[in-house]
């Protein structure tokens, strides 16, 4: 709801609703003023609410912008297909990785290098695990459980590194290109690196 003026009109929101918009006017501010201009006033004028409210749930706005995006991240699922292959789950999940979370690396690294880090004292390893949480395990768990179960792969002879090796080169391209991944780019990633690769080392 907004006012006459353009303004958003405080409405009587508690509890995960409340947070819920402030959050997603955090979001909307970064993704279009940016971290530089992003102000607790400009959230709480977009939000429609006192600025009192936003302090009362983050003490300043390197707190907020990371709560919001771990906010965007969980309400934002990117989809783990199930193709019944572990090629067409790979493709898949990575094309939808690559399209989904396009937008959302643009943001979060034009924060980090805007500011962010430095003001949270976060190493890039550190911020990282924080923005993008354990979903990142456990979605990729999942799908390569699911092909052991078809007896695709041996989860026990394939080292870690390997398996998440194909989502880290996705989002190594996000952030250096900051643009969805290529179609192409995807299926070299599965057919010509870790596809020959999880052979060579089950076949041992």
């Amino acid at each position: 709801m907004t006012t006459t003026g353009g303004t958003p009109s405080r409405q009587r929101r508690r509890g995960p609703a409340l947070e819920a918009a402030l959050l997603d006017a955090a979001w909307a501010e970064l993704a279009e003023a940016g971290y530089a201009k992003l102000t607790m006033e400009s959230v709480a004028s977009r939000a429609g609410t006192g600025i009192a409210v936003l302090y009362r749930r983050w003490a300043n706005k390197d707190e907020l912008v990371l709560a919001a995006l771990e906010h965007y991240r969980n309400s934002h699922p990117v989809d783990v297909p199930d193709t019944g292959t572990l090629r067409g789950d790979l493709l898949a999940a990575l094309t939808g990785m690559g399209e989904a979370r396009a937008a959302f690396f643009a943001v979060t690294a034009a924060a980090a290098f805007s500011g962010l880090l430095a003001g949270t004292s976060l190493t890039p390893a550190q911020a990282r695990d924080r923005i993008l949480g354990d979903q990142r395990v456990s979605r990729v768990q999942a799908l390569y459980q699911r092909a052991h179960d078809r007896g695709e792969i041996d989860l026990e002879r394939i080292p870690p590194a390997v398996l998440a090796m194909p989502f880290d080169l996705v989002r190594h391209d996000l952030l250096m290109d900051l643009e969805p991944v290529r179609p192409a780019r995807i299926r070299s990633i599965v057919d010509e690196l870790f596809l020959p690769l999880v052979a060579g080392v089950t076949s041992r």
